[in-house]
């Protein structure tokens, strides 16, 4: 009897422990080789605050020096320390979406992809020098990793493509107690915050337009209700009362229909 008492009881702790899926894209069937065109690979645009660098270069040196002024001297150079190194300070694109380039003066760039972009300032510089190429690249293009990952940090990306499972393999990937099915991802663009969650368990992620990831997103991986009654005293107090209280139930349950 006090046997099948204790049957009974850590069949209820077991009922209670319900599995999670651990394993990424858990849905795509083994041995599977599957092709598909890519139609989420959507090219980062520029936003407000962030910082250009921009390279322009033409048949004339008078001009290359006119309009690539943005550096700084770092470590209090000057002309009587030829030790000094310079610093590239970059182009920052204002509140308003523009970015001042000396001689041109400001020029909108916010909405553009980094392609259009230099389309335009080539466009526009070929008013003043002669077969001007404009070289430009993200100087700040950074995400950042929180929540039930390994290591939660900012991480810059210098190549400027990432999704988030490669984000996640920055971070040192998300502990057991992460919820892969509900991630949280928060964006900002075009003067909107929007937030979005994806589940990693599901195949059907790879064709979100937030698996790749853009300049400034936040990846939140929430934990699971473990976790969270692991930290929290009160509730974790409630938890063990209330499974204590129902394998006892059922411990008197069963006693009670042996005697009867």
């Amino acid at each position: 009897m006090i046997s099948k008492a204790l049957f009974f009881c850590c069949l209820l702790f077991l009922v209670g422990c319900s599995p999670r899926n651990l394993t990424y894209l858990s849905d795509l069937k083994e041995q599977e080789t599957k092709e598909e065109e890519i139609i989420n690979n959507v090219e980062p645009t520029i936003q407000a605050n962030d910082i250009l660098d921009i390279t322009i270069t033409s048949l004339s040196a008078e001009s290359n020096v006119m309009f690539n002024s943005g550096i700084i001297q770092v470590g209090g150079g000057s002309g009587n320390n030829p030790g000094a190194s310079v610093k590239p300070v970059g182009y920052q694109v204002d509140k308003n979406g523009y970015v001042l380039i000396p001689v041109l003066g400001k020029v909108h760039l916010a909405g553009l992809t980094k392609e259009e972009a230099k389309e335009r300032l080539t466009s526009v510089l070929s008013k003043y020098a002669r077969d001007p190429i404009v070289d430009m690249r993200y100087m700040n293009f950074k995400i950042t990793v929180i929540g039930e990952v390994n290591n939660p940090s900012t991480f810059t990306v210098p190549h400027e493509r990432i999704n988030v499972l490669e984000a996640l393999g920055l971070a040192g990937d998300m502990t057991p107690y992460g919820k892969r099915e509900n991630v949280l991802i928060l964006r900002e663009q075009d003067g909107k915050r929007i937030t979005s969650r994806v589940n990693l368990n599901n195949k059907e992620v790879l064709n979100s337009p937030y698996f790749y990831l853009q300049q400034n997103d936040i990846v939140y991986v929430e934990p699971d209700k473990v976790k969270a009654v692991q930290v929290s005293p009160g509730r974790a107090n409630f938890q063990f009362g209330l499974s204590v209280g129902l394998a006892l139930l059922s411990v008197v349950t069963i006693l009670v229909t042996q005697v009867f």
